[in-house]
């Protein structure tokens, strides 16, 4: 294990964020959103495609299909067809063009787990999505869990992702946790949960003041910062911590 900054609580489990956190896709993602937005006849150009693509970026995190039922808040029916959309999209980027892992991220990852820290990806997509994700990352080895809102009960900002890998994991104290995203939603999920360490990393698609207003304790420009911050290994990057 690895000490938090304090040098007192142990971090025994690192709960980290896929896209924008881990995978370079935050381009990927915007476009398979706004091509499920148009295919309900929201369509670029007009206001109310403004505002969906606003809605969109304020709930970055969420459960995909929250964000649409976000949109269409009055028509289940018109928010799956869109959620369904997005997958296809989206599924359909990575069949063309692959993922690419953040800089640094599998070295950062290889780093946590040679110092007894378990690793459990989080995501707001579906489980389809996450299961094809991880089939083209092949990170099995390299990681403990991977959950998505449909295994623990509820998305972010809710906290039954982390809790749940805590429990899945035999990890004894939420103190124990640090918490890792791109997103607003992931600070406030990994604050409710009680994490110790709640990290935002600026390679994703939230400012510094949205992930400081979210409740992160630190922030750090990229992942491989991470292993430094948390105390085993030296980092790779500057950090930053958070003041508030």
């Amino acid at each position: 294990m690895v000490l938090a900054q304090d040098g007192i609580t142990p971090i025994r489990l690192v709960c980290l964020d896929l896209a924008g956190t881990t995978i370079g896709d935050v381009a990927m993602v915007e476009r398979a959103f706004a091509e499920a937005i148009a295919t309900q006849g929201i369509v670029p150009g007009t206001g109310a495609y403004a505002r969906a693509m606003v809605h969109v970026h304020r709930s970055r995190g969420f459960p995909t299909i929250d964000v649409f039922r976000g949109i269409f808040p009055d028509n289940e029916a018109q928010a799956q067809a869109a959620n369904l959309t997005f997958e296809r999209s989206y599924e359909g980027a990575i069949a063309r063009a692959g993922l690419a892992p953040l800089p640094g991220i599998v070295g950062a990852l290889d780093r946590l787990r040679d110092a007894d820290v378990k690793i459990c990806l989080t995501t707001g997509f579906s489980r389809v999505t996450l299961s094809r994700v991880l089939s083209v990352l092949s990170w099995s080895d390299r990681l403990d869990l991977a959950l998505c809102p449909e295994d623990a009960g509820r998305g972010r900002p809710m906290p039954d992702m982390i809790l749940n890998a805590v429990m899945r994991l035999g990890i004894e104290d939420v103190r124990q946790v640090a918490v890792v995203g791109d997103s607003e939603s992931e600070m406030l999920s990994g604050r409710r949960a009680g994490a110790t360490m709640v990290v935002g990393i600026m390679t994703g698609v939230h400012s510094r003041e949205r992930l400081l207003n979210g409740g992160a304790t630190h922030i750090l420009d990229s992942i491989t910062c991470l292993p430094g911050l948390l105390g085993g290994v030296p980092a790779e990057a500057p950090l930053a911590a958070a003041s508030r």
